[in-house]
């Protein structure tokens, strides 16, 4: 399935465990009061890689790398 979901910008999206369903997620619009419904393959995208773009929000501010390069010059020049 290839499938373009629009919320605040266009997200492609290419699955192959998924249907085109639309399920509800179980909250309301503040303005409408109405139920949110998406499709499913951007729910479970959502529920499982939340955590992922947290890790790499982290990563971004801590850049691990400048501090390996500076621990290995300092290693090579002892020896």
């Amino acid at each position: 399935m290839v499938q373009v979901w629009e919320d605040k910008r266009l997200v492609p999206m290419i699955s192959m465990i998924h249907d085109a369903k639309i399920v509800n997620t179980g909250r309301k619009d503040r303005k409408t009061n109405l139920e949110i419904k998406r499709s499913y393959s951007i729910v479970q995208y959502s529920k499982f890689m939340k955590n992922i773009g947290r890790t790499d929000q982290y990563l971004s501010f801590y850049s691990f790398l400048r501090k390996t390069v500076n621990w290995l010059k300092r290693w090579f020049c002892i020896c």
